[in-house]
């Protein structure tokens, strides 16, 4: 059964000991963000902190930060469920027969529990507050000592196309200015940003409607990290995730639609051609992010429950609660990258990496350059094309193991014939790039070499043990109690 809403999960992760409520005060300013660091690099629980300092909002915090949690969060025994769904789906086909049509009605009767759908109101409207409101009554983190100031890390922001009208969610941080304003840190590769330089371009407004949810469902949470294709209603892949539909209200004072179960809204505008200096950030590539200008976004209403719970996370040196976020991802988008490059039998993105720094590849390798294919292919889907370092091997090593990956490809590469290095787009965070935005990537083939590829001297195979001595000293082991 799907969750309803944000306290819903609380009360899941208490019920599975995955969460401590802190009864006394802490500080949103640094002190929050040391606990949570702290609990998640030794794998303790999600923190509910009942007394945040400064605001009467408890502030969730970790709430994805493990393997379990995510598990949790997506009501699954492993997020390999939810990868299997999508191929299930992604291999239906029209059926033949009466029989045949019979059996998938009800596979196309759930495909149709998807979709949004639109309420009248919500828990989100308890409380409208048009006049008196200030964005400091909420209990925004300071994350880190040189962060530009306070920082929403957990928005879901929606914003329309202005050319085909369809809803986007994205998750953009918000850095607190004053009472009313934010930064809107969209970069320049998010369909956000692609919706304010589209109505810029059109010059037919002055302002862009935007909405901002705070809390909601994990599974509608999670929707907004997802890297989907344009126009995909990251609500309908929320409805997927949750197996019920994501009930949407419709905003006070702007044309736009949010999670009725949300736990707080900002809606507002962004004021078109309207930049201002944002940063720096402690970001989730363990750096701080440098300032720099963004769009400034303007709270004209806040609506919320009558007691809200703030959910937020933080970022910083790996591991962090979005390390486990982007594992998920990893596995649950395994099966589309297969839709296009059938030949990957696994993946992997380590902490280390970062998600765009790395990404290590198990292919069945059947022609030659084929290593080489794959890694260009991956760079040209998505947001996969920010991966700056991309390492193939053969399809029988372990690419969830990174040790195993190092010693078979360091043993497997000529560095001048097997490593090659091409120019494109750079993750807008990437603070070693030679420009914003732009600069290099590496591809390793690892892969055992063929003939076919101009290498003519024999390859070693790896050093085994027989079974049958195997099996011998496993009695031996035990005799010798060892």
């Amino acid at each position: 059964m799907a969750y309803n809403d944000l306290r819903d999960y609380i009360r899941a992760l208490e019920r599975h000991g995955e969460l401590k409520r802190i009864p006394f005060e802490v500080d949103p300013v640094l002190e929050i963000t040391e606990f949570a660091d702290r609990a998640v690099k030794s794998g303790g629980p999600a923190l509910l902190f009942e007394k945040p300092t400064g605001s009467k909002i408890p502030v969730l915090i970790n709430s994805f930060a493990s393997k379990r949690r995510m598990e949790l969060a997506l009501e699954v025994d492993s997020v390999e469920e939810v990868a299997q769904r999508i191929s299930d789906y992604l291999q239906m086909q029209m059926p033949q027969g009466l029989i045949g049509k019979i059996k998938m009605l009800p596979k196309l009767a759930e495909m149709g529990s998807f979709f949004p759908r639109a309420v009248s109101s919500g828990p989100c409207k308890e409380v409208v507050l048009r006049k008196d409101f200030s964005l400091f009554e909420l209990p925004v983190l300071h994350c880190w000592p040189q962060d530009g100031g306070r920082f929403i890390t957990l928005p879901l922001v929606f914003s329309r196309n202005p050319d085909t009208g369809k809803r986007n969610c994205g998750m953009y941080r918000l850095q607190v200015y004053d009472h009313r304003t934010t930064g809107m840190h969209w970069q320049t590769h998010k369909q956000g940003a692609e919706h304010y330089r589209r109505m810029i371009a059109e010059g037919k407004n002055t302002r862009m409607d935007v909405a901002v949810a705070i809390g909601s469902d994990p599974a509608t949470m999670y929707s907004a990290i997802l890297p989907l294709p344009p126009d995909l209603d990251e609500m309908m892949i929320a409805g997927f995730l949750r197996g019920k539909p994501v009930e949407m209200t419709r905003c006070e004072t702007c044309d736009l639609e949010v999670p009725a179960n949300a736990e707080i809204v900002l809606e507002g505008y962004v004021q078109l051609g309207e930049l201002r200096t944002e940063g720096p950030f402690g970001d989730h590539t363990g750096f701080y992010s440098l300032e720099d200008d963004y769009p400034v976004f303007h709270v004209t209403c806040i609506t919320r429950r009558k007691h809200p719970v703030y959910a937020t996370t933080i970022v910083g040196p790996p591991p962090m609660e979005d390390y486990y976020m982007g594992q998920a991802i990893e596995r649950i988008f395994l099966p589309l990258m297969r839709l296009q490059l059938p030949e990957v039998r696994d993946i992997s993105m380590p902490a280390e990496g970062i998600f765009h720094n790395l990404i290590l590849v198990a292919i069945r390798k059947s022609y030659p350059g084929h290593a080489r294919k794959v890694m260009h292919a991956i760079w040209g889907l998505g947001q996969a094309m920010f991966s700056k370092c991309i390492v193939v091997v053969d399809e029988d090593v372990n690419v969830q193991d990174a040790r195993e990956v190092a010693w078979k490809a360091l043993n497997n590469i000529d560095p001048e014939r097997d490593i090659e290095f091409v120019h494109g787009p750079i993750d807008s965070l990437d603070h070693a790039s030679r420009l914003p935005n732009y600069g290099s990537k590496m591809g390793v083939d690892a892969t055992r070499k063929w003939p076919q590829e101009g290498f003519t001297r024999p390859w070693p195979g790896v050093i085994r043990m027989t079974d049958e001595v195997k099996q011998r000293v496993d009695r031996l082991w035990k005799k010798a109690a060892l």
